[in-house]
């Protein structure tokens, strides 16, 4: 992981509406706004905004965002982060052949994400 932050996820109960306010706030097209399965993203100033559908049992609604760092090397990612005491929340999940993300828990209880290849 290089630090950079790929996407920002909310979890929230409306992801089509609370994705077209984000957009219109952050300046983007309401038109670039994407949506699949119930989930909605678009990217603005090279950053992916991502609104997930909430889950009480992981992500409720309203909670922080959670921020996904890029990994040119998945697999070591996930292996660095629980070396260091993180904990698996969610995932690893399948996105595209290019493109899988999994949720962690630090040890301070801050849940983040990795995204890569």
């Amino acid at each position: 992981m290089n630090g950079a932050i790929r996407t920002v996820m909310f979890f929230c109960e409306k992801p089509d509406e609370v994705s077209q306010w984000w957009s219109q706030l952050l300046n983007a097209p309401t038109e670039t706004v994407n949506e699949e399965n119930g989930f909605c993203w678009f990217i603005a100033s090279g950053t992916e905004f991502g609104f997930h559908p909430s889950d009480d049992g992981h992500n409720p609604p309203g909670g922080t965002p959670v921020v996904y760092l890029a990994s040119s090397d998945f697999q070591s990612s996930m292996d660095k982060a629980m070396a260091l005491g993180a904990t698996r929340h969610r995932g690893p999940l399948v996105l595209s052949p290019e493109r899988v993300i999994a949720q962690f828990v630090d040890p301070f209880g801050n849940v983040f994400g990795i995204d890569g290849p």
